[in-house]
């Protein structure tokens, strides 16, 4: 896809985003739309998936680790085909594929069920290591929130992932600089970031993550890269394409009511007749 194509697909995720978490009255959309351009680029573009072989063997794994954006990852699942956009709005309602965090038991095409923070990329570099045991050639992604960085065992799962060499894994960092209790320098900081995955025996690559070129050329790095996994640290805003929730943390976990999903729809179709 081009950059335009990109662009386009990603206001659509938004405007998904959007509609799921007022559907369900409640969920993370934040950190969903921090994350937007992310998601777009990997299941649009990156990862070799095939939404109707969603189990094939040799497929690329994406563990999504901050579970709780599932509203993202969903919606750009459904941009990509795994299933109809309408199931969007049954986010987190009983009996529905679609819950507040992923479950690889009830929905096609997710790889890890997630939710407990700190777990996720764990999972990622067994994958990782499987493919390696298995001399199969697929990758692994993982994305991770910078306040779930805060817990000890990502760290413990870098260290492994750098001592096995997992050049087929690449996490990558929703630095939005927000969690649920503030700004993250200010609850427990985790920066410098890049210099603790490079001290942790990763490639590391700094990028601002709502910027597609950026994201394309940081993914193709990524798989030039031999005998150490990558991160990619991603500058983003939360709330990204919403004029009333850019940098606010007070969006992290709270639905938009009546009126404010009008307005932040309005916003959204305005952005797209740009495009």
């Amino acid at each position: 896809m081009t950059n335009q194509e990109l662009k386009k697909c990603a206001n659509e995720v938004r405007k998904g985003i959007i509609k799921s978490t007022h559907s369900a009255k409640s969920g993370h959309p934040g950190g969903s739309l921090s994350a937007t351009e992310i998601f777009t680029y990997l299941f649009m573009e990156e990862m070799n998936i095939d939404p109707k072989n969603p189990a094939k063997a040799d497929r690329d794994r994406f563990v999504l680790s901050k579970g709780h954006t599932a509203p993202g990852m969903y919606s750009a699942m459904a941009c990509r085909g795994y299933f109809p956009e309408e199931e969007l709005l049954t986010l987190r309602k009983v009996g529905s594929r679609l819950q507040g965090h992923p479950c690889m038991r009830h929905l096609p095409g997710v790889d890890m069920s997630t939710g407990s923070l700190g777990q996720g990329i764990s999972a990622a570099v067994g994958m990782a290591l499987g493919a390696k045991l298995d001399k199969m050639d697929y990758r692994v992604y993982t994305l991770l929130g910078d306040g779930e960085i805060q817990e000890g065992q990502v760290w413990e799962a870098a260290m492994f992932a750098s001592h096995r060499k997992l050049d087929n894994l690449v996490v990558i960092v929703d630095n939005n600089g927000l969690q649920i209790d503030g700004e993250i320098d200010k609850v427990c900081s985790p920066y410098p970031i890049d210099e603790k995955f490079a001290a942790f025996g990763f490639h590391v690559i700094n990028i601002d993550g709502h910027d597609f070129d950026a994201i394309r050329k940081a993914f193709d790095e990524a798989k030039s890269v031999k005998g150490q996994p990558t991160v990619i640290i991603a500058k983003t805003i939360k709330g990204k394409g919403v004029s009333f929730m850019e940098g606010e943390a007070g969006w992290h976990g709270k639905a938009t009511n009546d009126e404010q999903t009008e307005i932040a729809l309005k916003e959204l179709e305005e952005i797209g007749k740009n495009l």
